[in-house]
């Protein structure tokens, strides 16, 4: 397992981290899955076995009871041995405070976390979502707070757009407050929007990258085909959006091809793509069963050679938006979101 520095705090992290999104599966995460606590706590010893050392989980998920799980999972010294992430911002109640980045809503929600994970500190928090209606210097404030009281190590967000990255980190600067160090996003050979904007921030600004649902709900697994819906399609469950099916099906095709003539799945090609990309510094990876777990984990060890990028390059390469098509940056220029998306030789 490699272990690479999360942006630019001294924190190392496994290149492929546990998701537990599937933990518990109650209301509509059942889709996803619901590993009981039997098979949660085989999962994470699989994980830590493998070299694994950050799980990551959310308040949202199972309305708590992943984490719950996690808890009592990570009983004894095991503890010791991983790195806890956790989120907040999603409605988890009835109430006009159960949703947001209000400083009544995190503080409160980090203390509910951390009395479920049976943990004194959350080692990655993260706000999950943009929230428009709190000001964001009260959510800045917030989460330096959390950090100040030692319950928050490091801090992140999860699916913000570029802009909104910057005026949080523009608020942390400027008042010398804590200031995230990773983003967790969606990013894969089928969706490769991030390369536009969020990418080139990381680099830019030192920011980690996590990526959650590396392949794509399954998509990209290989064990789906073209007329073979998925089982999370088939269980209501819509994320990630696919927009241009006859794309995906292509991408998936030379996945399979390249997994076939290396002896190894599609997913775990679709995951080493994902470990050469620039700023990224783990996957987050969950699983239904040991099975697609244990073949996850293999994908930390595969290396792509430079064809086989290419051929998946090719495939995937997404339109070129305004104004990037409007930029003409050359090899030698540093990196921008432009040499990200039009002169792939650098990266």
């Amino acid at each position: 397992m490699e272990y690479r520095t999360l942006g630019r705090s001294g924190l190392k992290v496994s290149t492929l981290t546990l998701g537990t999104m599937t933990f518990g599966g109650t209301g509509p995460f059942a889709a996803v899955g619901n590993s009981d606590l039997a098979e949660a706590k085989r999962m994470i010893d699989m994980c830590i076995d493998a070299g694994i050392n950050l799980i990551d989980t959310a308040n949202v998920y199972s309305n708590g009871l992943s984490e719950e799980i996690i808890g009592e999972a990570l009983g004894g010294k095991r503890k010791n041995d991983v790195l806890i992430a956790s989120k907040a911002r999603m409605r988890i109640g009835k109430g006009p405070n159960d949703e947001g980045l209000s400083r009544y809503h995190l503080i409160r929600e980090c203390e509910k976390s951390l009395k479920r994970l049976k943990t004194d500190v959350i080692d990655i928090y993260f706000v999950h979502q943009w929230d428009g209606l709190t000001p964001l210097e009260e959510t800045v404030a917030a989460l330096d707070t959390l950090v100040s009281q030692g319950k928050v190590r490091y801090i992140g967000c999860s699916n913000y757009s570029g802009w909104q990255v910057m005026k949080a980190l523009s608020i942390s600067d400027s008042r010398h407050q804590q200031r995230f160090v990773t983003q967790q996003i969606h990013y894969t050979l089928e969706a490769r929007e991030a390369e536009y904007e969020l990418l080139p921030i990381c680099i830019d600004q030192g920011l980690g990258v996590l990526v959650w649902s590396p392949l794509a709900g399954g998509l990209l697994s290989g064990k789906y085909r073209r007329d073979s819906p998925t089982a999370r399609q088939l269980g209501g469950w819509s994320e990630p959006p696919i927009r241009d099916e006859d794309r995906l099906w292509r991408i998936v095709d030379v996945l399979v091809e390249i997994g076939g003539d290396r002896g190894v799945s599609a997913a775990q090609v679709a995951l080493a793509w994902l470990l050469g990309r620039p700023a990224v510094s783990s996957l987050v990876i969950g699983a239904r069963n040991d099975a697609q777990l244990k073949d996850n984990l293999a994908a930390a060890a595969l290396e792509l050679g430079a064809e086989e990028r290419q051929r998946l390059d090719a495939v995937s390469r997404p339109p070129l938006l305004y104004p990037y098509w409007h930029q003409q940056l050359t090899a030698k220029d540093r990196f921008g979101p432009a040499d990200l998306v039009i002169d792939r030789s650098v990266i």
